[in-house]
């Protein structure tokens, strides 16, 4: 049902597409609110991640995600909001935070000393606007130490799976010229295997942040582990589920 990194010490999870209710395209365990599948049955689903990360009943909080910059800090007096951004950033030790993802590179970030956690959606509109160094920004204008964040990065589309047009390779070249090193020519003219995990891994350390670890699962080509919005687009298929990703501060966890 989910996977985790060896690295990070705070209650967690990055979620597999198993262990659900859900069924069809659907199957099983789609976290995904904004998907057209059973809304109770998400519901359930979510439920299940909560079981699987917790050892008591939390409060689970996700972000409306719109491919932005912006990481909230999610404090007592917001924590029923449900925010427009693509990061979360806490220490309450009652409130489990997690993003959805179908591709895109899924972050978990904490630093245990002051019980800060963060969960940061990275697509390739947002890694280049600048979703990663916000985020540890914020975790810091939160209490952490820059020098005491982990960083773990979950199952996401490998390079080999994600073929882009020319104009993801001058966005980020105009960006900086650097990162034409993660492009790599396809057998289509014009087009590239672009490397969003290598880049948003990059960006962590450019960031300040010494310790990542990278799973290195390709949601592409493992259907059966993972969704995959690319892979369900050139299935032809009308929707597609939303595996969740998720942290809490492990202060009260036994």
């Amino acid at each position: 049902m989910k996977v985790m990194s060896t690295l990070l010490q705070s209650p967690h999870g990055f979620m597999t597409r198993q262990g659900g209710v859900s069924s069809g395209i659907y199957e099983s365990l789609n976290c995904g609110i904004g998907s057209a599948d059973d809304a109770d049955h998400v519901t359930t689903n979510r439920q299940r991640v909560v079981a699987a990360v917790s050892d008591g009943p939390v409060q689970l909080l996700t972000p409306f995600q719109v491919h932005s910059p912006d990481a909230v800090i999610v404090t007592e007096s917001n924590r029923e909001d449900r925010p427009e951004a693509d990061a979360l950033v806490t220490q309450l030790p009652d409130l489990m935070i997690g993003i959805v993802t179908a591709d895109c590179v899924p972050v978990l970030l904490e630093d245990t000393a002051s019980g800060t956690v963060a969960a940061m959606h990275a697509g390739w509109k947002g890694t280049l606007a600048g979703i990663v160094k916000n985020t540890v920004n914020t975790m810091v204008k939160a209490g952490a130490r820059r020098e005491s964040i982990g960083a773990a990065i979950g199952p996401a589309i490998a390079q080999s799976s994600y073929e882009v047009g020319p104009e993801v390779l001058e966005a980020f070249q105009r960006d900086d010229s650097a990162w034409a090193d993660y492009f790599i020519p396809s057998g289509k003219a014009g087009h590239h295997l672009f490397n969003l995990p290598g880049v948003v891994a990059e960006q962590l350390k450019l960031a300040g942040i010494q310790q990542v670890d990278s799973l290195n699962l390709d949601t592409y080509t493992l259907k059966d582990r993972f969704f995959s919005y690319r892979r369900s687009t050139h299935r032809r298929e009308v929707d597609y589920g939303r595996q969740l990703s998720a942290i809490m501060n492990g202060a009260n966890s036994t």
